[in-house]
């Protein structure tokens, strides 16, 4: 197993034993440059954990904004994560999402992104699962800079070195496609990026 995947693995047993937050969407002041993604009520991205709660939101309120395809796969590489006193839960991030049809044993993608950001994770009312509540993304075009110091603030550093490692993110995307590939025991072999030769998947 790689390191991205033991990390991956890390990540996903973090979500455990928490204390209850208040259950009610936080937003930021509409004077501020960053996006506050307002959440409905408990069901659009619940997760067993809070990784897992932040997958489901980047499949259900991310990827849907991208041309849809058969399968829908989130990567998340954690910058940092901290638990709150009232048992929020936030975790700064570079979050993506690949949009993929499946064409013999190739992954093809169609569509996807990435929305760096922070996402606020709260336990549900079941005290069993978890929620995502807001999400403060970093914006697109002239605003992406000081939204993201803003945002990130003393994680900036490590933000900025997250996302200048092109190999690692590629390796990390890889990685995450062939756990995914695994876990719904799909025949895909391959990924393709459009006008790119297609790569082997790596083994899981």
């Amino acid at each position: 197993m790689r390191k991205s995947q033991m990390m991956f693995a890390v990540l996903i047993l973090m979500g455990a034993s928490l204390n209850s937050c208040n259950n009610k969407t936080t937003t930021t002041d509409s004077s501020s440059d960053s996006i506050a993604s307002e959440v409905p009520d408990i069901g659009i991205s619940v997760g067993v954990s809070d990784i897992e709660a932040i997958e489901q939101y980047l499949v259900s309120e991310i990827g849907k904004n991208y041309a849809e395809a058969e399968y829908c796969v989130p990567l998340l590489r954690i910058v940092n994560k901290e638990e709150q006193e009232d048992g929020e839960i936030l975790v700064w991030g570079d979050y993506c999402v690949f949009n993929y049809n499946l064409v013999g044993d190739t992954l093809k993608c169609v569509s996807g992104g990435s929305h760096p950001g922070l996402m606020h994770v709260c336990l549900a009312d079941d005290n069993l699962s978890f929620v995502v509540t807001a999400f403060e993304q970093v914006e697109d075009g002239a605003g992406n800079l000081e939204s993201a110091k803003r945002i990130f603030g003393d994680k900036y550093e490590n933000y900025k070195d997250l996302c200048s490692d092109v190999e690692g993110r590629e390796m990390d995307r890889a990685d995450r496609l062939a756990y995914y590939v695994e876990t719904h025991n799909l025949p895909a072999t391959m990924y393709q990026d459009y006008g790119w030769p297609a790569r082997q998947l790596p083994k899981y």
